[in-house]
């Protein structure tokens, strides 16, 4: 699979950067690539909530971004990205007008008003804050930036889900780097592709371990469903020399890492969301950068929940070993 990295940003020209507000239980996370990355997108599941991302389309007229943010705080925490924009616009990034540079700032959010402080949502203080912090080299994961107040195994709300996280991952593949840094939040458990299990997700209300969310709804028996609560966020960085139309056929494969390890991924009370951003002259095949971005994808979402700690009170895996005992 090629030689093991560890951050999102082992890719030349991105940096990446957290603001998390640990009282109100939110925050947001920046993707930077101030000097421009070509871009795609690929949104799935039916409750989405993100900015900008119509112009990622092939066939519309930018064809670069500057950054892309990460942020709690359901629609409320699009905000973030107008800090974003103030910061880069300051450091004289952006897409030439003529008139004036516009940076190209897509987001995304996920829902977490109902762990923390309702009212505590990102806003354009935080999305600076973010960038003020943005860097290279080893980054924070687990509940920090957006995935402060991440929960995976939502199908019973809050009480008997687990936290989930942010995680970074990446592989290099002779000159190719491929990195990611996913926010999970999903409906579903979380598990590791090799070995079938759950890892992370919907404790079960009357015993040790797991109810598995994939069997109840399979059996018709999901009972009470938070809807619109959920979403996997995420974002490839690449030093492969991308088109926008195959940037965006990367994003589409890269989902297949949610499928690896999201279980269910994709549902209608998903908002799944994965960028792609391609900054070098690297030639390489659209399909090997699929195949290193599906493993990165992969293996943040299992950094995401097991960096993640116990917050709001619900429990995260970094606080204990073994599986997780109902009521915990």
């Amino acid at each position: 699979m090629g030689e093991l990295f560890r951050n999102v940003t082992d890719v030349p020209g991105f940096l990446l950067g957290h603001a998390s507000d640990y009282e109100g239980i939110t925050g947001c996370s920046v993707i930077l690539c101030p000097e421009g990355a070509v871009a795609g997108v690929e949104v799935r599941g039916a409750a989405p909530g993100t900015r900008e991302t119509d112009l990622l389309r092939p066939g519309c007229r930018v064809q670069e971004v500057h950054a892309v943010v990460l942020s709690g705080g359901s629609a409320f925490g699009l905000d973030a990205a107008c800090g974003v924009m103030q910061y880069l616009e300051e450091k004289g990034y952006g897409y030439d007008t003529g008139i004036a540079r516009v940076p190209i700032v897509p987001a995304a959010i996920i829902f977490d008003l109902h762990l923390g402080d309702r009212k505590a949502r990102p806003n354009r203080e935080m999305g600076y804050q973010a960038c003020l912090a943005a860097k290279r080299g080893r980054v924070a994961e687990g509940c920090v930036g957006a995935g402060t107040g991440a929960t995976v195994g939502n199908l019973l709300g809050p009480r008997w889900a687990m936290k989930g996280g942010l995680g970074c991952w990446s592989l290099k593949s002779g000159d190719l780097i491929v990195g990611a840094v996913v926010v999970v939040n999903a409906f579903g458990d979380v598990v590791d592709p090799d070995t079938g299990e759950i890892v992370a997700g919907l404790r079960h209300p009357q015993g040790r371990g797991f109810l598995n969310t994939r069997k109840v709804l399979a059996e018709g028996k999901a009972g009470c469903v938070f809807p619109g609560t959920n979403t996997v966020l995420g974002v490839v960085t690449t030093n492969a020399c991308l088109t926008k139309e195959q940037a965006n056929r990367v994003a589409a494969l890269s989902h297949n890492g949610l499928a690896l390890t999201v279980s269910p991924p994709h549902t209608s009370f998903d908002g799944d969301t994965i960028f792609v951003l391609a900054r070098g002259s690297v030639e390489a095949d659209p399909d090997q950068v699929a195949v290193l971005a599906v493993e990165c994808i992969a293996q943040a979402v299992l950094r995401a929940v097991r960096e993640a700690w116990s917050l709001g009170g619900v429990p995260g895996l970094k606080d204990f070993s073994g599986k997780p005992e109902a009521g915990v």
